[in-house]
């Protein structure tokens, strides 16, 4: 719990939330179905959330599959506890953990990245040179973000001394971006915040973040101190355009003004200034505090894989899958999970938690020599931050319908505690059910 409502918690509303937590963790969780026999080989590129969960549920599924899963990575990030570390409500170690703590036995692990992806010969090759034939491809390597676009910005420069932030960069960053906001909201000033005109993870990420801005300055008796302006990259603040108009009012509600069509351009941290391109030309505006969002693309090594959309988000990369399926609309054998797929919506945690029945079941189907079922309607879910111990459950789809886990228990637009600790208690366990396949 964070330090503010630890206190109010009673037993019975524990024992609730308890409840709760693991009826969110099985929700979706992997039905009891019966193994195949095969000798597939199968890669998995990509071992954070969607890559060690779909290893868990293939080595559950698959009797005598050659499964490997290709990572460079030591560590597995808990992203979705970054904006809780950046607000001071956890420290940098609660997101952290070893990749292969959450891989499953039996599987080949080869801790090392992807020099070259090629879908015509169905091969890996490695930077160390180890080349890794597949049968089937499953694409799970998250997206990276391109801090190079953000001329003038460097990670070595963000800190309470500068008042430049990056919570999105990991675990570290997103400490220093609480000290910063600690001091920004103490000594006061003038606070910059918004997003990337790209595709990018967890898009309310951003409005979390200014919203805990500028409850912390309430809290500390500094509102009046403080000016916070959001730049949003378009005319909206949100996608799903219900959802635009609530944290429209909230913003308004809270004096928080915003600005359209404002996309970061560059960082000056000496004159602490920050440009930004509009439809009218560059704008600079000095700051105290600003939190910078690169923009997101697919790594340089899917991107030259010839896995990408020809026709559609041509800077970003995203790999052309069926939108329903997952499965790759030129390569039968190459499916996607998280960030990395070319779809509509879904750049979230728990988008992944629902592509991994999807996947399974197609190609788990497949090897059985039967036709696949289920389908991926772009579930997409951001409980949605809006002060310390509030927050608002949005869950919507592909045609921005609002699909809420709870209908008449949890309303989606509104502010409420329970909510909240979905966010901070239940989501985690959640998360960890995911990757050990059972949710």
């Amino acid at each position: 719990m964070n330090r503010f409502e630890l206190g109010q918690l009673s037993r019975r509303g524990f024992m609730s939330l308890a409840a709760g937590g693991v009826a969110l963790a099985t929700t979706g969780a992997a039905t009891q179905a019966q193994t195949v026999k095969t000798s597939a080989r199968i890669v998995i590129l990509g071992a954070g959330a969607g890559g060690a969960a779909i290893a868990n549920r293939l080595a559950d599924r698959l009797d005598g599959a050659q499964i490997t899963v290709i990572d460079g990575r030591a560590e597995h990030w808990y992203q979705p506890g970054f904006t809780l570390i950046a607000a001071g409500l956890q420290g940098a170690t609660y997101s952290v953990s070893q990749t292969t703590d959450w891989l499953p036995r039996g599987i080949n692990f080869i801790a090392d990245y992807a020099a070259e992806i090629d879908p015509e010969a169905n091969r890996i090759t490695t930077l160390g040179g180890e080349r890794v034939d597949y049968d089937y491809l499953i694409v799970a390597t998250g997206l990276t973000l391109d801090w190079d676009a953000v001329e003038g910005f460097d990670l070595a420069q963000t800190g309470p001394d500068t008042g430049i932030t990056a919570h999105y960069a990991g675990p570290e960053q997103a400490a220093k971006t609480w000290a910063a906001l600690d001091k920004f909201t103490d000594e006061g000033g003038v606070g910059l915040f918004g997003r990337p005109a790209t595709e990018m993870k967890c898009a309310g990420a951003p409005l979390k973040i200014t919203f805990l801005a500028e409850d912390i300055a309430t809290r500390k008796g500094n509102r009046d101190k403080v000016d916070l302006t959001y730049n949003a990259h378009s005319a909206s603040l949100f996608g799903v355009p219900v959802v635009d108009h609530r944290v429209r009012q909230l913003f308004d509600d809270r004096g928080i003004d915003y600005r359209w069509s404002h996309v970061l351009k560059a960082v000056d941290a000496g004159a602490k200034t920050a440009t930004y391109a509009t439809p009218e030309g560059d704008m600079t505006t000095a700051f105290d505090f600003i939190n910078v969002i690169p923009p997101q693309r697919a790594p340089q090594v899917v991107r030259e894989s010839g896995l990408s959309w020809a026709d559609k988000w041509t800077d970003q990369g995203w790999i052309e899958v069926d939108q329903q399926t997952l499965r790759h609309a030129r390569y039968a054998n190459v499916f996607g999970i998280g960030d990395i797929n070319g779809v509509p919506k879904g750049k979230t945690a728990a988008s992944v938690k629902w592509h991994q029945p999807v996947v399974e079941d197609h190609l788990v189907s497949e090897i059985a020599g039967r036709e696949g079922t289920k389908i991926f309607d772009g579930y997409t879910s951001c409980p949605l931050i809006t002060r310390i111990g509030r927050a608002m459950l949005i869950e919507f789809d592909y045609k921005n319908h609002l699909v809420p886990s709870f209908p008449g228990v949890i309303a989606p637009l509104e502010e409420l505690w329970v909510s909240w600790l979905m966010k901070e208690v239940a989501l985690k366990a959640t998360y960890n059910a995911m990757l050990r396949g059972r949710a």
